[in-house]
């Protein structure tokens, strides 16, 4: 009996592909439901389907980062309410789709196919380069892999520190230094690298030697000099913001 999970984040929608499925292929068990990518995931990793029907936009992953994620483990099929001129891009590649609402009609060449390719045993297509044209074609950016961990030494201890927990990097000619609210420590790797390598909507360049924690500003001032001077929460310490970035704090 082949077998399938559903990751839709309406709820209606799921059930309304869930019923429209058990009409034309009665024998395809739902094994489970998600309301977003990461779900789905989770799903493919616990039930190990033949099949993954995804929702293109969900919150949290969209489909087709689940999808890159899923990777050969199931065969995908996209679920969408994109018109036909989009639909173009799926029908250029090995995947599969239902539009959004599914109609019967639709639903059951996309079943015919899906049986097919089970029957064959064919293994589940590697979409990687697919999946990022799909997703440039239809205007979903996918998210880059922002680091969440700097691993950092504090004396003889190498110490991994969530990216969330830093208030800002600064670097020398040599080191970079990283400061939490309770201590600091350095890398080697300097801030026009970390720069490319961290959220930008975080982390904000204020100098060209200085990344500074959104969250962690208090407030920004101007010294006799005409400095503006970034103040950080919970620190007496102030961070000096170059001419090219005072265009951050024009609002503030």
């Amino acid at each position: 009996m082949p077998t399938a999970i559903i990751a839709d984040d309406e709820r209606l929608m799921r059930d309304q592909l869930k019923s429209r499925l058990e009409q034309v292929w009665p024998e395809l068990e739902i094994l489970d439901e998600a309301k977003n990518g990461e779900e789905a995931v989770a799903l493919v990793e616990t039930h190990k389907p033949d099949l993954a029907f995804l929702d293109i936009r969900m919150p949290v992953k969209t489909g087709l980062e689940a999808a890159k994620e899923i990777g050969n483990k199931a065969h995908i099929v996209f679920i969408t309410a994109y018109d036909q001129y989009a639909i173009q891009a799926f029908d250029h590649g090995a995947v599969d789709y239902v539009l959004k609402p599914a109609d019967v009609e639709r639903l059951t060449r996309t079943v015919e196919r899906l049986k097919a390719r089970l029957t064959a045993q064919s293994q589940p297509n590697d979409m990687s380069s697919m999946l990022s044209q799909l997703a440039k074609q239809m205007g979903i950016a996918a998210k880059p892999n922002y680091l969440q961990w700097i691993q950092a030494s504090i004396g003889q201890e190498l110490r991994l520190i969530p990216v969330e927990e830093i208030l800002f990097f600064q670097s020398d000619e040599k080191y970079t230094r990283v400061q939490t609210a309770t201590y600091e420590a350095l890398i080697r790797k300097p801030v026009r690298d970390l720069a490319d390598e961290l959220d930008p909507a975080l982390f904000w360049q204020i100098h060209r030697s200085t990344l500074v924690n959104a969250k962690a500003i208090s407030g920004v001032v101007r010294d006799l000099r005409g400095r503006h001077l970034v103040q950080i929460k919970g620190l007496t310490e102030k961070l000096e913001v170059s001419r090219s970035f005072v265009h951050l704090f024009k609002q503030m």
